[in-house]
């Protein structure tokens, strides 16, 4: 069976009519639902860009040992174990830091690659003169210098929507699919860097849920990465400018979802439908001034940790029907090679989701998801848990490698043999988190919802419900235990000892 995965990076769940959402048009994806699986308790995994992408390329989960980085040389590609079996294997993408140093390993399991250049801070056109950065990039570079010159220099020949990267992304996916003659089955994996910021789009996308020209007046790009800059520009960014800030995410993402329109078109030409799997998907969401934030950092709500998951299969087919049961981002690694006939290769964290389209299975017990060195979540479907770190307690990054998203090698404590069922030794480096601001409360707080009750997550039941509250922290426990976690991380997140 081919297969295809197709992701589209910083989608929102409840931004989509078929998970409910009524703001945006997403007629495509919609249309696509209709036909798929529609999975409502999938959960982002490890968090952002990269570490999600460890988890499907490589089956492990990532937050336990290391932040953003290459592939290790000890894990799976997941490409390469396809290939063996005898598929062809391809990706189509513009997600950029597939070939910055820090993001080593993945594209180079894949057997081609077509790279589509220029998003967000890619290393492509020569950078045109600051005095030339129209008045839309200047404020970009307003609070992010450096982001609105580089952005721009890259589209800056851009005239109309077929030059962005939805239609470049979708558009180059189509003619691999059209051009792929072989007899063997493929699998391709299809990456759109959008709906990632900075939302800036051509018209008609621009005007179509407020006024495009307001660009002019407000960032397409706040800042978030650093706490205390994002709380300064909350502090002083008018209404006005927030509701901007939606309407172009929006926009983003209609377009997105129009261009995946031709990747449809295309499955209904080649007539891919009856021998194909199609799983669409996401890494995270992406807050839009919820609680005060921006972006998908911890503590991660529902609101972009909640994520939406589409799967079609041939032999069984969705029709727009629901899966309930719990999943993560960790089993499209299963899940793909459970579809190409391949094994589970040992010692993965990884479970495919494909049982539970014949109803054989109910999905897992409980997720875990976070960011390395923040705080950790943990939900059974019904409750959620989102533990907060002692910071003042060490945290330390595990590698077989120091690439320069995990410090220097002089900065190790020594290697040895810290993460399970890796025979190759590993360095052991401190790490120092992001700390919260007065402005982020909620980073130092422990939250405990009730989901059915309160899907909102604002009615903290940490000091109302300690019987849940004394079970979910047994249960993030016993998970991390089972993972064979750091033995720091238990006290830096002040897990029951009995």
């Amino acid at each position: 069976m081919n297969i295809i995965l197709v992701l589209i990076d910083s989608v929102n769940r409840n931004a989509l009519s078929a998970y409910g959402g009524t703001e945006f048009a997403t007629p495509n994806l919609q249309a696509f639902a209709d036909r798929a699986w529609r999975f409502d308790n999938h959960f982002v995994g490890s968090l952002p860009c990269m570490p999600a992408r460890r988890e499907i390329f490589a089956g492990v989960m990532n937050m336990q040992w290391r932040q953003w980085g290459p592939l290790e040389p000890f894990d799976y590609r997941l490409p390469k174990l396809l290939e063996a079996a005898g598929y062809t294997t391809a990706i189509v993408t513009d997600h950029y830091h597939y070939w910055e140093e820090s993001a080593n390993g993945y594209i180079q399991s894949f057997q081609g690659a077509e790279f589509i250049r220029g998003h967000e801070l890619d290393f492509w056109r020569p950078l045109v003169p600051a005095e030339e950065l129209p008045q839309w990039a200047q404020n970009i570079e307003k609070w992010r210098p450096g982001y609105g010159h580089r952005y721009y220099s890259n589209i800056a020949e851009f005239r109309d929507e077929r030059d962005f990267f939805p239609a470049k992304v979708m558009t180059a996916a189509s003619d691999w699919l059209k051009r792929h003659k072989q007899g063997n089955p493929f699998f391709l994996q299809v990456e759109s860097f959008d709906v990632h910021e900075p939302f800036e789009v051509p018209e008609p996308y621009a005007s179509m849920y407020g006024d495009g020209a307001a660009r002019d007046r407000f960032t397409l790009w706040p800042p978030y990465q650093d706490a205390a800059q994002q709380a300064e520009f909350l502090a002083q960014a008018p209404p006005e400018e927030i509701a901007f800030v939606r309407a172009q995410y929006g926009a983003k993402l209609t377009m997105a979802d129009h261009w995946f329109g031709t990747l449809l078109e295309t499955l209904d030409e080649q007539n891919l439908w009856d021998d194909t799997m199609v799983i669409v998907t996401t890494d995270h969401g992406h807050d839009l001034a919820d609680r005060f934030g921006f972006g998908k950092q911890f503590p991660h709500f529902d609101s972009h940790a909640n994520i939406p998951l589409l799967v079609w299969h041939p032999t069984f087919p969705g029709n727009g029907r629901a899966v309930s049961g719990l999943t993560g981002t960790v089993d499209i690694f299963a899940s793909v090679l459970d579809a190409a006939g391949v094994q589970l290769p040992p010692h993965t964290h990884s479970r495919s989701v494909l049982p539970m389209l014949s109803d054989a299975d109910r999905g897992r017990d409980v997720v875990l998801y976070g960011t390395f060195g923040q705080g950790l979540c943990c939900t059974d479907g019904a409750w959620t848990l989102i533990q907060p770190p002692d910071r003042s307690l060490p945290v330390y990054a595990y590698s077989s490698m120091v690439p320069t998203t995990i410090m220097a090698p002089d900065q190790a404590e020594g290697q040895g043999h810290f993460i399970p069922n890796v025979a190759m030794p590993q360095w052991k480096i401190p790490f120092t988190a992001d700390r919260p601001t007065d402005r982020r409360p909620l980073d130092s707080e422990p939250l405990l919802y009730n989901r059915a009750k309160d899907p909102g997550q604002r009615d903290n039941l940490w000091a109302t419900e300690p019987a849940q509250r004394d079970r979910m922290l047994h249960l993030m426990r016993d998970t991390l235990a089972a993972h064979g976690a750091p033995a720091e991380l238990f006290a830096r997140l002040g897990l029951p000892t009995g």
